[in-house]
């Protein structure tokens, strides 16, 4: 696994699929971190929820570890989604059978940088 440069944040088995996650962080990635909060403030969609906070505590990280950092420095450098593990339920069906029901998760890592490394 490579090495990230920057600032990182990571929240796991975030219950709430991938598929439905990754449409908002692409909405978000590559932009500011004040706009970045800005978009998903303003987003009715649960993952925005859980991606602000995601991205708010890589700013966090990132203003605790450089004391002379300003946030309009700071931009979403990268941003992955991934696939968690499944829970798995039974749907009881009809004449005894039993279908199984996925409650996938995510994984979500957010790394901030200064904009002079910007290119």
């Amino acid at each position: 696994m490579k090495q990230i440069s920057g600032y990182r944040a990571v929240a796991r088995y975030l219950r709430i699929s991938p598929k439905k996650m990754r449409p908002v962080a692409d909405l978000v990635r590559g932009k500011s971190y004040a706009d970045s909060l800005a978009i998903l403030e303003n987003l009715p969609n649960k993952g925005a929820r859980m991606l602000k906070k995601v991205i708010s505590s890589a700013g966090a990280n990132a203003l605790y570890k450089n004391k002379n950092l300003d946030e309009d420095m700071l931009y979403v450098k990268e941003l992955r989604v991934d696939e968690g593990p499944r829970l798995k339920r039974v749907w009881p069906r009809s004449r005894g059978r039993a279908d199984l029901l996925l409650k996938r998760m995510s994984h979500v890592l957010v790394v901030l940088d200064e904009k002079e490394n910007f290119r």
